[in-house]
């Protein structure tokens, strides 16, 4: 015969209060844990955001970040005579070639200085990145030292108003505008006009990258091939925007996990042992009520089965609520220091149902572990001597 749930169910209303506690320990190990999966999550889709799967990116071969890149301007005349390159009615290719650099700014809350990133982009790159709008005053003119802020920056960052100046190089350029970027990595730029950015650093020929939409993005193989036959652009290799975004998030969310899920793992082995505590408490509670189970017919394997499901509904309980709290981190942003750029990204906790199964079965296997032995303790409690303890 097997024990109805009804049974474990008025077992843990009963023991309202250690249920209650062992719930507690339970929800905020799992709420560590989600918020540490969010986190990096987090990182990976503010980034992966960023790029879009019809554009290309064209990089230097070996270049791990934008910084150490470098394209030169008869390299993306080459490629702009691709057919697989999209262009608008003009005939313009819908491309942009940027140049990053990196400068530093005070943060308004702790006045830290913090690395932002500098993009000098092209006239045509709103078409190729339309997640990127005009908040707030007007795009910088062509040809000039007129720059505009990421929305991430204009909000976590000091003197970075319209109308103000921030050193760049040797010159002071004018914020003319801010710009939102919905939750990518753009939004933690400032954008000027990359010729001007290049003259200011002594980089007439070479630009950092040149991005592109595909025709059709099927394409992505031929335009590989070619680079690869192509004498002139052998020290070149594309990527599909979206993988050199993941690319960039990947030290980040690895460094992100493997801390959190360190201390995760510690809180987890308190949590198991309350459980553990809990559970050999409930038995050594009702040894006459597991005694007259047995007389009454019950197998030893279903009373461990009951117990362990009575581990289970604590661990389940615990794992939904530290699942709702840890919910509301996707209200919270911040911004710290991106290992694959060098600089400042805002981002935020992001939570996808991967991280909810994976958060259910950590709390799951929480139960499992803290409630096996107590319930392997109750089903080999003898019949007779369980009887004489009343």
């Amino acid at each position: 015969m097997k024990i109805p749930i009804s049974y474990n169910l008025r077992n843990l209303w009963t023991r309202r209060l250690t249920t209650s506690l062992t719930v507690g320990g339970i929800s905020l190990v799992v709420f560590v844990f989600a918020a540490v999966l969010m986190l990096a999550q987090g990182v990976e889709d503010t980034l992966v955001a960023t790029g879009s799967d019809d554009n290309v990116i064209i990089l230097r071969k070996g270049s791990t970040t934008e910084l150490l890149s470098a394209v030169s301007r008869d390299q993306i005349g080459i490629i702009n005579t691709f057919p697989e390159v999209a262009v608008g009615a003009d005939g313009t290719p819908y491309g942009t070639s940027d140049v990053v650099t990196i400068i530093n700014l005070n943060k308004k809350q702790t006045k830290d200085m913090g690395n932002i990133s500098v993009r000098g982009v092209s006239a045509g790159t709103t078409a190729l990145r339309p997640q990127v709008r005009l908040a707030s005053g007007r795009w910088f003119r062509q040809g000039s030292t007129e720059i505009v802020v990421g929305n991430k920056i204009h909000d976590q960052f000091e003197n970075v108003e319209p109308g103000q100046e921030i050193q760049i190089g040797s010159k002071r350029w004018t914020i003319v505008g801010v710009y939102e970027a919905g939750r990518t990595g753009f939004a933690s730029e400032i954008w000027a006009d990359a010729d001007m950015l290049m003259a200011e650093f002594n980089r007439s020929t070479t630009f950092s990258t040149y991005t592109f939409r595909l025709k059709d993005p099927a394409d992505y193989d031929v335009i590989k091939t070619k680079l690869e036959t192509e004498q002139r652009l052998q020290d070149l290799e594309v990527k599909r925007e979206q993988q050199f975004y993941r690319e960039q998030s990947e030290g980040m969310s690895v460094f992100i996990k493997a801390l959190g899920l360190f201390i995760t793992v510690i809180f987890s082995v308190g949590a198991m042992i309350g459980a553990m505590i809990t559970m050999y408490a409930a038995v050594a509670n009702r040894t006459v009520e597991i005694g007259t189970l047995r007389a009454l017919g019950f197998r030893r394997r279903s009373v461990l089965a009951a117990f362990l499901a009575e581990a289970l509904a604590l661990s389940f309980i615990g794992g939904v609520v530290g699942l709702v709290l840890a919910s509301f981190l996707q209200a919270v942003s911040f911004s710290t220091t991106n290992f694959g750029s060098f600089s400042e990204l805002a981002f935020g906790f992001s939570l996808s149902m991967d991280i909810v199964i994976s958060t259910m079965i950590f709390a799951l296997t929480m139960g499992v572990v803290g409630g096996f032995l107590p319930a392997v303790r109750a089903s080999r409690l003898s019949i007779i001597n369980a009887l004489r303890a009343v």
